[in-house]
């Protein structure tokens, strides 16, 4: 069993942030942001990402996503015999070489069988920006099926060079996207491409900071989750545990899953850089602590009452109120001890979301 019967309400995760908080922009350089370590029974200690590799120990291995995020977010034309209208998609996943599911605005003025148009007029002069699709289904959410008429690599080759980077609303909201962020918004070690939206903690990471963590004698190894949109979703239930997780596809492969066992076995620690990470780990390994190779979807949600088995510490960002990744960090530390940290971090200037600052959690005993 991996779950301890825990009675939640949505309100149980709530709290103030203010919109000074909310980061528009990365730390530069990377790994100058500012990171709060929160360990059980211990005080808050202000540091910084740098200073990483002084609070590991030599055997220690990071686990990193090495996912790529893909300019998912789409514009177009909706076209239904004589009508048309401006719609906007965020790829979400990828069914076949061909099909994606995708949220759409407008949701409710979409039908099985309209074609939608993506790209600017002007593109139509290229085939590669002939990015036509038809709507072959429709779930909730404004979540739809389309499928398009380009496949495989021509289809992902049109995509990056008509798509847009998928910032996450909370920053699209407040500014205008550019070009930076196109850097901004992956991180240095991204090789597999899937995701649209980033693994945000490992954004911190630099050339420099993995020289000063081997150096050290800390590890790491890469797994790969594709990380969905529905990771923007808010939760709508009242009862928290009626929530429903968006699938995602990951892999842990045999090698690496055999490599995080052997260090567990030395007494070596495995820390997680990103929720993403934790949660395919977590996935993959069974009630008897061995982690086994993994590859297809998971829909693990993750709330206090979770018994976790992979991880002894979490690399993370600070999260919205009242969301799923905040009900795991909760889960991960502790309720109370999460709550008095973002009561620090919001009062001390702690920068939040995607963009901001970042946290190395220890796993509440």
């Amino acid at each position: 069993m991996r779950f301890t019967e825990v009675f939640m309400q949505l309100s149980d995760f709530d709290f103030h942030l203010p919109d000074a908080n909310i980061a528009l922009r990365p730390a530069n350089p990377r790994d100058s942001a500012r990171l709060l370590v929160v360990a059980p029974g211990a005080p808050l200690r202000d540091l910084r990402v740098s200073d990483l590799p002084g609070e590991l120990q030599a055997g220690d291995v990071l686990v990193l996503n090495d996912t790529r995020v893909i300019p998912a977010r789409l514009k177009g034309v909706r076209h239904r015999e004589e009508t048309q209208v401006v719609v906007e998609a965020t790829l979400h996943r990828r069914l076949s070489p061909s099909r994606w599911t995708a949220f759409m605005r407008p949701g409710k003025r979409l039908a099985e069988g309209d074609r939608v148009v993506f790209g600017e007029p002007s593109d139509r002069a290229c085939l590669l920006g002939a990015l036509d699709a038809t709507i072959t289904g429709k779930g909730e959410g404004g979540e739809v099926t389309l499928s398009f008429d380009l496949s495989g690599p021509d289809l992902d080759a049109a995509i990056a060079e008509r798509g847009i980077m998928p910032l996450p609303p909370y920053i699209a909201a407040k500014r205008a996207q550019d070009e930076q962020d196109r850097a901004d918004y992956q991180t240095v070690y991204a090789e597999e491409d899937g995701s649209v939206a980033a693994p945000t903690a490992g954004l911190h990471f630099t050339p420099e900071l993995f020289a000063a963590l081997s150096k050290a004698g800390v590890e790491t190894a890469f797994v790969t989750l594709h990380v969905g949109a529905g990771t923007f979703l808010p939760v709508k239930t009242d009862d928290v545990s009626e929530h429903r997780m968006h699938p995602e596809w990951g892999e842990v492969d045999p090698v690496t899953a055999a490599r995080l066992n052997a260090v567990r076995a030395a007494g070596g620690r495995i820390v997680c850089v990103g929720t993403t990470s934790l949660r395919l780990l977590e996935s993959a390994t069974g009630d008897d602590g061995v982690i086994r190779p993994f590859e297809g979807e998971t829909t693990i949600f993750i709330t206090p009452g979770y018994r976790f088995r992979a991880a002894d510490g979490l690399m993370t960002n600070f999260h919205l109120p009242k969301s799923t990744l905040f009900m795991l960090v909760s889960a991960f530390a502790g309720q109370a001890t999460m709550r008095g940290a973002y009561e620090h971090a919001i009062a001390s200037g702690y920068r939040f979301y995607s963009y901001g600052d970042s946290s190395l959690l220890w796993k509440a005993a």
